[in-house]
């Protein structure tokens, strides 16, 4: 039976997924990642912000979900991700960040891989203590002004995720793509501690 780790040799070598609560620094380490390597970040939050920033209709129902903490739907997240993936080269790996959140999605993003001819490689499974989310989250609200990530809409975010993403953290787990991250810490730190973690998953 071939396994994720035999897949055939004609697909990529592995694309990588960022997973980790709200607050943990994804997408700041994805960016540091893709800085050194050539991948490509693939942020549905810069995704969907960039849709709001539009006005288009998706970013208007995208705002609606995201101005309450909750996740957008599942079928219009595989769209725009379906969407980007058409314009990434297959021999370009990518760094997927924010997606996928739920069962369905990561189910989803199995079979979009296979359609580009692309696989899972590794999971980067972020965490750091609550009271370090919420403190770079409340100072991320004031730097930048963000409406999602106001005291309430945190606690719901924090809440949605332990309720549909950790699923998704066992659902790699049982395959064995799951490498866990510090991500406490100077940024600098963890920078490392993820490079370490992806060199030993390649």
């Amino acid at each position: 039976m071939t396994t994720e780790r035999d897949a055939s040799p004609e697909l990529a070598t592995g694309d990588l997924i960022f997973i980790g609560p709200p607050g943990v620094g994804k997408g700041t380490q994805a960016k540091a990642l893709v800085q050194d390597s050539g991948w490509v970040h693939l942020s549905t939050g810069d995704l969907f912000r960039d849709q709001v920033r539009r006005h288009t209709e998706l970013g208007r129902l995208a705002k609606s979900y995201l101005d309450r903490g909750e996740y957008v739907p599942d079928e219009v997240t595989v769209s725009i991700v379906r969407e980007r993936l058409r314009d990434i080269p297959r021999s370009t790996r990518i760094a997927f960040d924010g997606f996928p959140r739920t069962v369905a999605q990561a189910e989803a993003l199995d079979a979009l891989l296979r359609e580009f001819g692309r696989r899972v490689g590794t999971v980067i499974l972020l965490e750091a203590p609550r009271d370090e989310l919420l403190a770079r989250l409340s100072g991320r609200a004031q730097a930048e002004g963000r409406a999602d990530d106001t005291p309430e809409v945190v606690a719901k975010r924090l809440a949605v995720y332990e309720e549909q993403t950790r699923p998704v953290i066992s659902h790699y787990e049982r395959r064995g793509l799951v490498r866990k991250v510090n991500g406490a810490g100077p940024v600098s730190q963890i920078t490392e501690r993820l490079r370490d973690a992806v060199e030993r998953s390649s």
